[in-house]
């Protein structure tokens, strides 16, 4: 049952987990949204526009450039979303079959989400970062950010991936 045509198509409801994420995720990013729109005037014409490994501002850019992060967002939720209601797309091990099918696309779905609203969440704190910088709020990020942003990111797919070879 490879072949992701040939894979049951299963009505899964959503978790309480899954739910909290979503809440998480889309409240702060509609929060990113909000500051955008009440500070845009407040704004100065440059703006941290890119960041080094460091966590250093290495480009300025003018204040539509915060807008890309609130565009890329969007275009995350639409995207993961849709992998989200179809989890018989995703990629699973040769094992798969019909008594243990709902597991798998479970398990792959709530991974899924999770990276969708860590995502968003990350978008979040650059945009923040970018105007607390514009306004003399704060100061750069700091080393501690691409580390520490990279090891959300990839906590449940390792933990997902283990969980994963536990299904029979």
């Amino acid at each position: 049952m490879s072949n992701s045509w040939e894979r049951p198509k299963l009505k899964i409801p959503k978790t309480k987990s899954e739910w909290f994420w979503d809440i998480i995720g889309c409240s702060l990013y509609m929060a990113s949204i909000l500051l955008l729109i009440f500070i845009w005037n407040q704004l100065p014409d440059k703006v941290p526009a890119h960041y080094n490994a460091l966590g250093e501002v290495d480009r300025w850019g003018s204040k539509s450039k915060l807008l890309i992060l609130p565009g890329m967002g969007a275009f995350i939720i639409v995207f993961m979303r849709f992998f989200e209601k179809r989890p018989e797309l995703h990629n699973y091990p040769e094992r798969l079959n019909e008594s243990n099918a709902k597991q798998f696309y479970l398990l792959s779905r709530k991974m899924v989400n999770q990276i969708k609203n860590i995502c968003l969440i990350i978008f979040v704190l650059i945009t923040f970062e970018s105007v607390s910088i514009a306004l003399g709020w704060s100061g750069e990020f700091g080393v501690w950010f691409l580390p520490v942003a990279v090891i959300l990111l990839l906590t449940p797919i390792a933990a997902g991936l283990l969980k994963q070879r536990k299904i029979k």
